[in-house]
């Protein structure tokens, strides 16, 4: 197997050498324009991003060493992937697999530079929500190696019980004597994404969802249970349990300082929290319905364009979906696995238990094209609710107008 490459290396090797390009996942190849497969099995090129890369290298070895295949990787910066795959494959270039997000779905799926998953009987060894989120039309894009979903970090020195509703965790953190009640990292554009399992709760999803779990573009956002959302943030904000002062990095900070017994975040943040001792548990109810987070997972496409789409198929089915392939991307990354073997032995560790467990019960985050139009109105909306500097129906019907305006609906 060859290593990961720069990109500028890699166009050099594709020059020198037209090695073939399959599809890999997350990041867009630069060296697709690939001749026929090798005599001694074919041949792969795959974006791989650093977190990624040596578990990536791990299974392309395996993979070679059993099929006679070669496997390019070509080392990208991730956030450079989604708009390079976009820009390359249509003119034939990039790779067969890239590593990256599902909410690219819509998108990807939408200028035709991805093409289906088969996985078999293997989907059912997946988390459900993992495979429902590479899931369009019916069919699957991406192979899934992880998900992460926000949760309620508490610190059990401070509170010794999860709290089962909003009232019960703001009430529980005044009865500790901290500065901040619960921590919502907000700040004054607003954090939609970390608010939304609060919005659920109200039984105010983005979008409907169609029955099986897919999203369509018709906003469900509004009407009673989207006001009564926006009432209650208003309530929060006059109160000084929700501000836009907090910031990540505030709220990060200040329960790592032991300021607050509650955080609603993600598994990035508990590196942060060294020397705590920490519970997951679900978010805490604020409206009369469970509070769902969005689970964002993370994944392979390969490329429409993959002359060794079958061989492409292979490598992601049986040598990435693998637990050994599944765990050491867990380690890396440290986002709970999407097969499900993998994520009963990863589950050892009970932060990541925890998460798991909400996830379990979370939403896909939309992949549809459509959800773009919604952020830039939603975050300043809220924040501008919590601050008092709009009253909350008014402005939560106005953001309503001007998404659907956006959406040309």
């Amino acid at each position: 197997m060859r290593r990961s490459i720069p990109v500028v290396a890699a166009t050099l090797g594709l020059v020198l050498t037209l090695a073939a390009c399959s599809g890999s996942s997350d990041e867009p190849a630069d060296d697709s324009t690939s001749s026929a497969p090798a005599a001694d099995g074919g041949s792969l090129t795959i974006w791989v991003d650093e977190t990624r890369q040596s578990a990536v290298e791990a299974a392309a070895t395996a993979f070679e060493e059993e099929t006679g295949a070669t496997v390019e990787l070509v080392l990208k910066n991730f956030g450079d992937i989604r708009a390079d795959f976009l820009a390359q494959v249509p003119t034939g270039e990039g790779p067969d697999i890239t590593v990256g997000a599902h909410d690219w779905l819509g998108e990807l799926t939408t200028n035709g530079v991805v093409a289906p998953i088969e996985f078999g009987v293997k989907a059912a060894e997946f988390e459900p929500v993992s495979i429902e989120a590479f899931t369009a039309d019916g069919q699957v894009y991406g192979l899934p190696y992880a998900v992460e979903n926000l949760a309620l970090i508490r610190n059990t020195a401070l509170a010794a019980t999860a709290p089962a509703t909003w009232d019960e965790a703001v009430a529980a953190g005044q009865a500790a004597g901290s500065k901040y009640p619960i921590l919502v990292q907000t700040g004054v554009e607003g954090d939609p994404y970390t608010y939304y399992p609060l919005q659920t709760s109200f039984g105010a999803p983005v979008f409907t969802q169609n029955e099986d779990g897919t999203y369509n573009p018709e906003l469900a956002l509004g009407g009673e249970n989207g006001n009564a959302f926006a009432t209650w943030l208003q309530t929060q904000g006059a109160a000084g349990v929700l501000s836009t002062d907090v910031t990540y990095d505030i709220a990060v900070d200040a329960f790592s300082k032991g300021e607050s017994p509650f955080i609603i975040g993600g598994p990035w943040m508990i590196d942060s929290f060294e020397g705590l001792d920490l519970a997951i548990d679900p978010i805490p109810s604020a409206g009369p319905q469970p509070a769902q987070p969005f689970v964002g997972v993370s994944g392979f496409y390969v490329s429409a364009q993959s002359k060794n789409a079958l061989l492409a198929n292979d490598f992601l089915v049986n040598y990435m979906a693998t637990e050994d392939a599944q765990l050491a991307l867990y380690k890396a990354g440290n986002r709970p696995p999407a097969l499900i073997a993998a994520a009963d032995s990863a589950a050892a560790d009970p932060i990541t238990d925890g998460f798991l467990k909400v996830g379990a019960a979370a939403v896909p985050m939309p992949s549809i094209p459509e959800m773009g139009a919604v952020w830039a109105f939603w975050g300043v909306t809220e924040a501008n609710i919590i601050s008092g500097a709009a009253e909350p129906v008014a402005a939560w019907e106005k953001m309503v107008t001007d998404i659907q305006g956006a959406l040309g609906s």
